[in-house]
């Protein structure tokens, strides 16, 4: 079979990086006996996956990869609320990622190993969706008839949406290709998991004519299992699920994916978790999820979203990977149940308290974050008893994270 070369090539996986817990968070103060089963991770994921074989090598029931596409461009982060969405220039903006490479081979030499390790962690019965568009695909495509076999893709899925585009010498590029491949031909598929009606139109011309279909007559009640084009639309600037994070993609398209290739209870990973649709997704169906990314603002705005799901998680990171800290004092005020924080003109994302902080592991036993549209963050929060030992950590919106500590309050 026909293999892509090139000079530097090289699937060797390196040593595994030690992995440090940076908080257990429990949304809405609910807390279980044993440490969440969930995961969300900060840092490289050449070195986390690579941590993670001796526990987890053949156990991914899904992978979603979502990866840089080699665009060469630059991707902020929008952090601004009540922004008028017509002008960008008005922006408040922070880092988001770069998907910067100096040609081809540094793109190839940054994909290749990484989707090495995800066909070992992979479980037998698994299947890989890797989501990119025209810019890699091909190549991608050869890597993974290399890893996985060719004869196990299992479909070349056609993402289709709207959008404005500068193009005017070509016809405007619209979609993006998801490789789905499985890791032998027992694999997960749940058709009832995602049929959807059928056209209106096929539904009248079957009424109409008993010839229709040539004889044959789908149960039209039950609907059809999808095609491999899928029209969803982009998260725009105005939709209820943007979170800013650059190249957001939707949680329906997620969901068909989550639905189709796994089952309740099954972990579920993305190591380019980005704003975090797929740890989102996974939590709100009943299935257990690895994420990571090695941007904190990918991270942290996965946390703030993973909120709302109310599903525990453990908040990791490399020991190596460093999240931003600002030095400064915030005031505090108990009072029985209630902490209060006097954030004294610092503009806040973010915090949540440790009611009994053992000077290790931060419990967050309540949390509070800025409202997606134009509102002020909350600034006190009720805890489930007295707090007896209170820890603080903040985020401010420019991403730098703070600490007070009990002896500070």
């Amino acid at each position: 079979m026909p293999t892509l070369l090139w000079p530097t090539k090289s699937k060797a996986a390196p040593s595994g990086a030690a992995l440090e817990t940076e908080a257990l968070i429990y949304p809405g103060a609910q807390e279980t006996p044993q440490p969440p089963v969930n995961r969300l991770i900060l840092g490289d994921n050449l070195k986390v996956m690579a941590a993670l074989l001796p526990e987890y090598e053949g156990s991914l029931d899904l992978i979603y990869a979502d990866p840089p596409f080699f665009t060469n461009k630059r991707y902020p982060a929008r952090i601004g609320r009540g922004e008028d969405s017509r002008r960008p220039r008005e922006w408040q903006l922070a880092e988001g990622y770069a998907d910067h490479w100096s040609d081809l081979d540094a793109y190839l030499d940054f994909l290749y190993p990484r989707l090495a390790l995800m066909t070992r962690l992979l479980a037998p019965h698994g299947t890989l969706y890797l989501h990119l568009d025209w810019h890699a695909n091909a190549y991608a495509r050869l890597l993974l008839d290399e890893l996985l076999g060719r004869e196990n893709l299992l479909n070349e899925i056609v993402w289709v949406y709207h959008g404005p585009s500068p193009v005017r010498r070509a016809f405007n590029r619209k979609h993006d290709t998801i490789l789905a491949y499985t890791k032998s031909k027992n694999y997960t598929f749940n058709a009832d998991a995602v049929r959807e009606p059928y056209n209106p139109n096929t539904v009248k011309t079957f009424e109409a004519s008993p010839r229709a279909g040539f004889g044959k007559v789908p149960d039209l009640e039950r609907g059809k299992v999808p095609e491999d084009w899928w029209y969803f639309p982009v998260v725009a600037r105005l939709h209820s699920e943007r979170t800013g994070y650059p190249t957001q993609k939707p949680e329906a398209l997620l969901e068909r994916i989550l639905l189709a290739s796994s089952r309740p209870g099954d972990l579920a990973a993305d190591f380019f978790c980005g704003s975090g649709t797929l740890p989102v997704v996974a939590a709100r169906h009943g299935r257990r999820f690895l994420a990571c990314d090695v941007a904190w603002r990918a991270v942290h705005t996965t946390r703030l979203r993973l909120l709302a799901e109310k599903t525990p998680f453990t908040l990791e990171r490399e020991a190596s990977c460093a999240i931003p800290a600002l030095e400064t004092k915030i005031g505090l005020e108990i009072s029985g149940r209630q902490i209060r924080l006097h954030p004294q003109g610092i503009e806040l994302d973010y915090w949540e308290v440790d009611p009994d902080w053992d000077g290790s592991v931060f419990r967050s036993r309540a949390q509070a974050r800025r409202p997606d549209r134009i509102a002020d963050i909350p600034l006190s929060l009720d805890l489930p008893a007295p707090p007896s030992r209170p820890c603080v950590q903040a985020v401010t919106v420019n991403g730098e994270q703070i600490r007070i500590a009990p002896g500070q309050i």
